[in-house]
């Protein structure tokens, strides 16, 4: 079986077609299909040109994508590239092919129209597997609708899976481990002891939970809340965080509202953590906890020297050089769900728009655009970023890579509302970092629970 997780069913190299968009979410695509032959159309080559110098989120993507074609190719002669260069890889030597797959106009078996970028790649393979009926095409795009015009016309053709974890978003880690009854009926035995005004339990449990992590909470209908710190064969080191003063904390006048939010609150005022992702409905709390936890370690404990908000929106990028002012008053008519939440923070506040303002000028909160984020280290920032599920897994790793010494980043987002064309809920980077990051010893994930925002936007979440 190769890296993308196929089994050929017979001995000779598949030729693996790849599209733009597999680029563009993987710049180092080619190096996994292990000893496959790859091939990368002309027309790839200069689509991946036209988006390599623009000031979107996928410039960077573009232009990684031709350094590594650029080095694999090296000083292969045009025949050769044509042909197929060996992909070195490292101290294991060459394994599989990299070939570019010309242009040589209107290709004598073409069956669809080539007003499209889109189908003069599909007429190509038509003609290539019309001239060699044994050679194994198969066509890979995150384009689902390519990849029905290509099966349409008898070309197999593939999601680029490679960096999916999971099949199911409903298998992936919630954070928590509710227990109906107590949870002490599924212990056999416990040591307890008292370390700092903290109290610790190793417990030896009669009966497995299922799937445990590290730094997953527990919570029991008897009012029992613990916080696995280690796990041994059939032992946990829980951490009793005592429900009563965790459904009390305060974070810049906020309280949480239910136990979800309660856990989400103590790992975002957990110094020790340093990643806390936050998935949930529209209107969960995501953002408000956030922001209240990240201005009160700011402005009060002075942990965190400044706040970073960023936020993943689709066509941002290519619409942030258009607006007026400086990069902050660029930012500001996408960052309006951080303003937003500034405003109910001090809704009870005598004059809410000036508070808000006045919070504005003293806390030490910069709007960014994503491509800042990328090309920089950040020490002692709190990095907010919002809308995490339009995040390809690349883009996920080279923006929390910024984390410098003393940071902590947190991710928000929900799977449900993405908006990037070739990104699902399994294939997002947001489901990507939760299931990379689910045995992180300074990381905690937190699926929120329920609509608190109003009545209406509860059964507008659950009817429409």
């Amino acid at each position: 079986m190769d890296d993308h997780g196929r089994t050929p069913s017979s001995d000779q190299p598949i030729l693996y077609v790849l599209d733009t968009n597999v680029l563009i979410h993987d710049p180092n695509a080619l190096l996994n299909f292990e000893e496959h032959h790859v091939a990368i159309p002309m027309i790839v080559l200069e689509e991946l040109d036209k988006l390599k110098s623009g000031h979107h989120s996928v410039a960077a993507e573009c232009r990684q994508a031709i350094r590594l074609i650029d080095k694999t190719l090296g000083e292969a002669s045009p025949e050769d590239v044509e042909v197929g260069v060996p992909i070195q890889r490292g101290k294991s030597g060459p394994k599989g092919l990299l070939s570019i797959l010309m242009s040589k106009g209107r290709e004598p078996n073409s069956l669809l129209p080539e007003n499209l970028n889109d189908n003069k790649i599909i007429n190509q393979l038509i003609d290539l597997h019309a001239r060699d009926k044994d050679l194994r095409v198969v066509l890979v795009t995150k384009d689902i609708n390519m990849r029905l015009k290509a099966r349409a016309c008898g070309i197999a053709a593939e999601d680029y899976s490679t960096d999916q974890l999971v099949d199911d978003v409903s298998m992936l880690s919630r954070g928590y481990h509710m227990i109906t009854g107590s949870f002490w009926d599924r212990v056999s035995k416990v040591e307890t002891r008292q370390d700092h005004g903290r109290t610790w339990h190793q417990v030896q449990l009669i009966e497995n939970l299922p799937a445990v992590h590290i730094n997953e909470f527990i919570v029991d209908e008897q009012g029992f809340v613990g916080w696995i710190k280690e796990i041994q064969v059939d032992k946990l080191l829980i951490l009793d965080l005592h429900q009563e003063p965790l459904l009390h904390q305060e974070a810049w006048g906020l309280k949480p509202r239910d136990i979800y939010q309660s856990l989400a609150l103590y790992a975002l005022l957990d110094p020790d953590i340093h990643l806390v992702n936050l998935t949930g409905a529209a209107g969960s709390g995501k953002t408000i906890l956030a922001l209240a936890a990240a201005i009160e370690q700011t402005m009060v404990t002075k942990r965190y020297r400044r706040i970073i908000a960023t936020r993943s929106v689709q066509g941002l990028d290519q619409e942030i050089g258009f607006l007026p002012g400086t990069e902050a008053e660029k930012m500001e008519p996408w960052l309006g769900a951080i303003t937003d939440n500034l405003e109910a923070l001090h809704m009870d506040d005598e004059n809410t728009h000036g508070s808000v303002d006045y919070i504005l000028s003293k806390v030490p909160l910069q709007f960014k655009s994503l491509n800042y984020i990328r090309g920089r280290s950040f020490q002692q920032s709190l990095i907010l970023i919002d809308e995490c599920q339009n995040l390809t897994p690349h883009q996920m790793k080279t923006i929390i890579t910024r984390a410098g010494a003393g940071s902590k980043v947190v991710c928000l987002g929900n799977l449900a509302q993405i908006d990037t064309p070739y990104l699902s809920a399994t294939s997002s980077g947001l489901t990507y970092l939760t299931e990379r990051f689910k045995d992180f010893p300074n990381g905690v994930h937190i699926a929120l629970q329920g609509v608190p925002r109003s009545i209406l936007a509860e059964y507008a979440e659950s009817h429409l």
